[in-house]
C-alpha cells in the first residue's frame, strides 16, 4: 500500500518536472528557415512561395462557373461522349455523337466563360465530320442550354 502511494507520488513528481521544463522554452524563437520545404515535388509546382493549400483557393487563372449553366450543358448534350470537363476554367470537350432521331454525328466545344447565367457567358462551338456546322444551328443549342439552365435555376429556387 505505501510502495504503491509512493510510487504515485514519484510519477507525479516527474510529471511536474517535465511540465516545468516544456515552461523554459517559451520564450525560445522559433527558425522560419526551419519549416521550410527545401527541394522536392513541391518546390517545383508551388515555385511562387504559396502552399499546397493554395491551389483549393484557386488562381487567378481560373474562373467562376456558373453551375446551371454546366449542368444545363452536360444535360443537353448527354447523346455526345464527354472527352475532356475542366470547371476550373469552364471547358468541356465532347467527342463524336449521334442525337436521338438525327443521322449526323456532331461534337461540341463549350466554354462557360462568366458566373452570371446569360448567353454571353456560355460559347457552343460545333462541328460535324464533314466541318462546322451553321450559326443558326450553334444558337439553337445555345438556345436549348439556356432554356435548360433557367429552369434549372427555378427549380432550385423552390427549395
Amino acid at each position: 500500500m505505501i510502495k504503491s502511494r509512493m510510487n504515485i507520488a514519484g510519477l507525479g513528481v516527474a510529471c511536474l518536472v517535465l511540465f516545468t521544463g516544456c515552461s523554459a522554452f517559451k520564450d525560445a524563437r522559433l527558425d522560419p528557415e526551419a519549416m521550410q520545404v527545401k527541394g522536392g515535388r513541391e518546390a517545383t509546382v508551388y515555385g511562387d512561395g504559396s502552399s499546397l493549400l493554395d491551389a483549393f483557393k484557386g488562381s487567378k487563372d481560373q474562373i467562376k462557373v456558373n453551375r446551371f449553366l454546366w449542368t444545363a450543358t452536360l444535360q443537353v448534350l448527354d447523346f455526345l461522349p464527354v472527352e475532356a470537363a475542366d470547371p476550373f476554367t469552364g471547358v468541356i470537350s465532347t467527342g463524336y455523337g449521334t442525337p436521338p432521331g438525327g443521322g449526323q454525328a456532331y461534337r461540341a466545344t463549350i466554354l462557360i466563360s462568366n458566373p452570371a447565367l446569360d448567353a454571353r457567358s456560355l460559347n457552343v462551338a460545333l462541328q460535324t465530320r464533314g466541318g462546322p456546322v451553321s450559326a443558326a444551328t450553334e444558337r439553337a443549342v445555345e438556345d436549348a442550354i439556356l432554356n435548360r439552365a433557367r429552369q434549372l435555376r427555378i427549380n432550385a429556387a423552390k427549395f
